[in-house]
Order: structure tokens, then sequence, then C-alpha cells
């Protein structure tokens, strides 16, 4: 068989731009080029910084020798740093060995919440999370811990799920913290928006649906997604037949799900033009096998409702 592909986040053209986060691809986009057209920044601490018009991006690649909660918390401190006067609009995180053990005996998902939720706090007090912006959290093979972030200059408007409970919200069962996320986030300029789509899988209220059984969370999935799109002022469909760019990738924990899954969402949501990455990822919670995120860029049209 051959090696797959690692996938890649391009924040420029050249190679010092291109940060391979230790997923392999397993059909689909290899590159994750939303924004490849940036520039150079600097560093500051842990990141590597680009710029593109009113956006900053970042990567860190970090080793978690420390201890994955220290690393988590060290990142975000940098990215607050560098990010002073901006708005955070979207974080990648990719957390090796995901659903494993760490040395404290705590599920590395959970002590990378941890960390976030702790560095969140630190930096806006208790009411950190109506500043969470989107994100998504999956393992990776690497060894290291790589988190890529989105600020904009535009204040964002974060968006829930009304059939899921916000994650920040979740209960102690999930872990010492919840997880720090919004389910979606929208940046408003000029004439167009950009909308980010969280990791989003089989979760009902604060509950995994169909464990283990693929069928029924990838139809659940699907109806999230649906709600979060209309919650976003999308519509049912994702802007589906609009002039927006539409960039998706989707996890899977079992690579013999692909194609099963790939066919239901060429039936359900993607389109001529869409942009799309399948990755062989472990998911934030063991009985989880799918994850689907989304980027929409240039969306002309939010219903009033959004914009309020």
């Amino acid at each position: 068989m051959a090696e797959r592909p690692p996938l890649r986040i391009a924040f420029g053209r050249d190679a010092a731009a291109i940060f391979d986060v230790g997923v392999p691809v397993l059909f689909g986009d290899a590159v994750d080029d939303l924004f490849a057209t940036a520039q150079p920044a600097g560093r500051n601490g842990s990141l590597a910084l680009f710029k593109r018009k009113d956006w900053l991006l970042g990567v860190a690649v970090v080793s978690t020798s420390s201890g994955l909660e220290s690393a988590t918390q060290q990142v975000y401190h940098d990215i607050f740093q560098a990010t002073r006067g901006l708005h955070l609009a979207r974080i990648w995180n990719y957390v090796p060995g995901i659903n494993e053990p760490g040395p404290a005996g705590l599920e590395n998902y959970r002590a990378f919440c941890l960390g976030r939720s702790l560095a969140f706090e630190q930096q806006h007090g208790a009411a950190f999370k109506f500043l969470v912006p989107a994100a998504s959290a999956v393992g990776c093979q690497s060894p290291a811990l790589t988190v890529a972030f989105a600020a904009s200059r535009a204040t964002p408007r974060h968006v829930e799920n009304p059939l899921q409970v916000s994650a920040c919200d979740y209960p102690p069962e999930y872990g010492p913290r919840s997880p720090s996320f919004a389910r979606a986030t929208i940046v408003t300029g000029g004439d167009s928006a950009t909308v980010f789509i969280s990791g989003t899988a089989a979760i009902r209220g604060h509950a995994t649906v169909a464990p283990d059984e693929i069928v029924g969370q990838l139809a659940c999935t699907l109806a999230n997604l649906n709600e979060i799109s209309r919650a976003c002022g999308l519509g049912a469909e994702f802007d589906r037949g609009g002039r927006s760019s539409r960039h998706f990738k989707v996890y899977v924990r079992r690579a013999i799900d692909q194609p099963r899954v790939a066919a239901t969402l060429g039936e359900q949501l993607l389109g001529p033009g869409d942009r799309v990455s399948y990755l062989l990822a472990d998911i934030c919670r063991q009985p989880l096998l799918v994850e689907i995120e989304a980027t929409l860029i240039g969306v002309a049209v939010l219903s009033p409702a959004t914009l309020a």
C-alpha cells in the first residue's frame, strides 16, 4: 500500500510557510491553503506568524515533553500575546495521542482541554467562554502539538447550535475542564463574510449519539451541520449554490469508513467546486468515528437575524 501523504497547512508559498500537521490524507486535497497568499510576519514565542490583508495567521509546533497541559497553556499564551488588538476567529489543534492516557493517567484530550481552558481564563477572566472562537481538536501521528490560528481586525460573531449544549458548559464527566470553543464563528468584512464551522460530530445535547456506529453518527453529524448552518444565517445547506468558496475537512477514525462517508456527503452536502480533504484521525471521544469542519469564504448573504 502506498504511503498516505500528510495534511499540510500553507500560510504562504515557500517551504517555511508550509506545516505538516501529522494527519494522513485518505483522499482529496492534501494542502489546506485557505490563506496561501499570506506573507511572513516574524515570530512570537513558539509561533510563526503570517499576515494577509486584515488577517493575522500563526502556527506553533511544540514538544509535549513538559506535559500536554503545560505545552498547551504556553502555546495559547503566545497566541494571546501575538493577537493583542485583534479577535480570534478560528483555531485548529492537532493533539498527539488524543485518546491515550498521559503520564498522570488523564486522557490527552482532557489534559489539552485543561491547559486551553486555564489559558483562556487567565487571559479573559471567568467570562472567557463568550470570547472563544470556532475550533477543532483531533489526534495526530506526530509527537508534537500543532496549533494554528486565524485572527481578524473585524469583531467576529460566535454562534452556537440549538441542538447541542455549548461545549464550554459540558458537565464534569467529560473532564476537569470543558472544551473551549464556539460551534461557529462569522467574520464580516466589506460586502462578504467568512464563516468558520467547528469540528462537528454526533453529539446531541452533550451526549454521544450512536457510539461506534458510522451510519447513525453520520446522520446526526449532518443534522447538526444543517442546524449550525441555519444558526449562521446560511440556510440549511451551507450557502450551497451561493458564490462562496466552500472548504471541508472530514476526519474519520477508521479508513474503511471513508468511501461510505464520501458517498453520503456527495449526496447530501457537497456540490461542484467544493474542496474537501478526507483525513485519518482519532477524534476527541473514543466512540466517535467521524467529524466534519467547514470554512466558507466570500459568503454574500447572511440572514438579517445573524447580522443583528
